[in-house]
This record gives C-alpha cells, structure tokens and sequence, in this order.
C-alpha cells in the first residue's frame, strides 16, 4: 500500500509526542518535552483522551477522561499529525500517564523494537508503492528485505546533530536515501523477507574505524587514526553514546566472516541467508548444546542479538592503541563504539569490507520517546 501524506496541508506522517504539560486553555495545550522546545498542541474534537492508571504497564489498561480533567504538570503522551517544523501538533489521542508508567511502557517498546525490529542499510525506496528495500549483513551472508509502510506507519529521521532517538523529526520515504541506515518495527513474514512497519527511523552516519591515537576524558572525545581516510578523527562520547567491547569470540566470527570462510573453516555462505540465521527470537530462548553462539540450534548466530546482550563499557575502559569501529553523527559524535575489534579490522584492513557494520545498525532505540 502507497505511502501517502495526511491530507491536511503542512503536516508529516502520525508522530508521537510526550511531555509534561505547561499550560491549558480549552482544546489548546502547551507542551513540554523532555528535550527542544515548547510544542503547541490542538486537541481535535474526535480525539480519545485516555488515562493510566499508576502502578499500571500496559496501554489496554487505559480508562476514558475529557478534555477538562487535564491539568498543568501532568505527563502526557499525544499522538497525531505534527507540523513540518514539529513545533505544532494536532492530537488524534492524548494519554495521560504518570512517570513510573511512563519508564514501564518505554522498557515494553525497547523490548519490541528488539523483538520486532530489524535494521540495515537501505538499497532502495520506492514512494509511490511505500516500500524500502534494506540489506542485512550477518555470519551467513547477506540477505534482502522489503519493509512496507502505510499511511498510518510512523517515519522519523535523525537530526543530524544528536544521537538521541526521541530527537529523531517526523520524516517521509522522500527523506530516505540509498545508503541511509534504517531500523524498522513491526510484523514479519515467515520468511522473513517481508516486514509491514509500524514505525521506521533511518538517517546517514558515517563510520569511523581504526586505533585510538588518544583519549581526552575531561573533553569526553577520543582521536582515532581512521582506516577509511587515512586521517585521524576527533569522535565524542556522549552519555548517549552505546559503547561495548566485543568478546573475542564475537570478533573472531565477525572476521571469519570478512575473510569468507566459517567457523570451521568452511566457506561461508555468500548468498542472501536463510531466515533462520537471523532469527531475533535467538537470544531469547535458551541454546541447544550443539546451538551456535548466540544464535539457535544448529543455526548462524544473530549478530544484532549478540550484540544487545553485550555490557555496556564506559570511555574508562578504552585505551590508546585499541581498535574501534563506531557508527556517528554527521558531526562525529558517537553513536555506537564497538572496541575489541583487532580481528575485524585484520580481516578488512583497508575498510571496505567492514561496511558489514551496517547490520548492527544503530541498536535499538531506547523506547517511544514521544516522536
């Protein structure tokens, strides 16, 4: 089904918005979010005002309230069409929720956009029909997958200066690039191929990889020497920024699969995968004895869920002279920062190769966020 704008002029796709509110009069809400300005938000007379309950988890446990039950310091969701700049809202629904259920359903969409979610590099886009062909790289080659979007689906684009998901603008396909890194959420078919998005998110970042020259941790940036242009760059780490350190086993398979041979040796698959290989469900249950790491029985492990499950690491644990790979910002701020990765950058040493990286994405996002 095409993508297709709303029909009012000037507004993007269905978005969603939370914050607290500042003030209100009638049907006209002044919000604000937890990050960018004010939002002026018009409450449509059709529109479902809802409340949860505290100490409730799910949405389903919403009870019905109107308009005049609103009152200035409540947190708010609203969802409807925002305008270009984002700065004005009209709301389809508005859902009063209070802050520990706020945390709750935010975990409940983090846990979805893991289980549901899937990412790659964008190969192609076609507004007319609404669909955006991704490739996934993995350990068993590369595969294909068509994610299709309707008028209802939710497209964001990242600003260009923040790595922060909730500061990701309302966006259409016309906004989606060859080349772009794009996540999607929703239901897959059984094959896998085929993806009908309920919210997608996509943007350009570049990659910087190579060796640390130094680290600055009262300016919180680190200088890599960058094997892509032979020159070293300034990235800053942001507590934002998702760092981990690849275990040695995570590493080695990664590199295997650069140099085109398996685990034992055997050449690895080039063609576009089987649906198992990639299978998001694989970190979830628990392994066979015979299963591969990370990945199911008898199956190629799940990059992306192998890479969830990895701790967290802090600038502290970086050292001059260790090898990173790191997806930034257009203004070099760090994204993801994988270290631990000698063997990967041994395999592809000129850089080429190592655009594998696209299938770890950009992780996934922290929960709704309210865009």
């Amino acid at each position: 089904m095409a993508q297709q704008s709303p029909e009012a002029a000037g507004q993007s796709a269905v978005a969603r918005r939370i914050g607290a509110i500042k003030a209100i009069n009638g049907a006209s809400i002044t919000l604000t979010p937890d990050s960018g300005g004010d939002v002026a938000v018009t409450v449509a007379p059709n529109a479902r005002l809802l409340r949860l309950a505290p100490g409730e988890k799910d949405l389903k446990s919403t009870t019905p309230i109107q308009l005049q039950d609103l009152q200035p310091g409540d947190t708010i969701r609203v969802r409807g069409y925002a305008s270009a700049d984002a700065k004005a809202f009209n709301a389809l629904e508005v859902i009063v929720i209070t802050r520990t259920a706020l945390s709750s359903v935010s975990n409940q969409i983090r846990q979805d956009w893991q289980k549901r979610g899937t990412g790659g590099i964008v190969r192609a886009v076609d507004p007319a029909t609404g669909t955006v062909t991704i490739s996934i790289s993995g350990f068993a080659g590369a595969r294909s997958v068509t994610v299709h979007t309707t008028r209802s689906t939710i497209v964001r684009r990242y600003a260009p200066d923040s790595v922060k998901f909730e500061d990701a603008r309302p966006g259409t396909l016309e906004d989606i690039h060859l080349g772009d890194q794009l996540r999607a959420r929703g239901d897959r078919n059984p094959d896998r191929t085929e993806l009908n998005a309920e919210e997608i998110v996509s943007g350009r970042f570049p990659y910087v990889e190579g060796t640390i020259n130094s680290i600055d941790t009262g300016a919180s940036t680190i200088n890599v020497q960058d094997v892509l242009s032979k020159k070293p760059v300034v990235v800053k780490v942001t507590a934002d920024s998702q760092l981990r350190q690849l275990t040695a086993e995570i590493a080695q398979l990664m590199a295997m699969r650069l140099k085109g041979t398996g685990p034992a040796g055997e050449k690895a698959s080039d063609s576009s995968g089987s649906a198992a290989s990639m299978h998001p469900e694989a970190a979830t249950t628990r392994p066979a004895a015979n299963a591969a790491p990370g990945g199911r029985s008898g199956g190629a492990p799940d990059l992306q869920q192998m890479l969830y499950r990895l701790p967290a690491a802090t600038l502290a644990d970086l050292h001059q002279g260790d090898a990173v790979l790191i997806v930034a910002t257009e203004g070099n701020t760090a994204i993801n920062l994988y270290s631990g990765v000698d063997p990967i950058l041994r395999a592809a040493p000129s850089g080429s190769e190592a655009m594998i990286l696209g299938a770890w994405s950009l992780g996934a996002p922290s929960g709704d966020n309210g865009n």
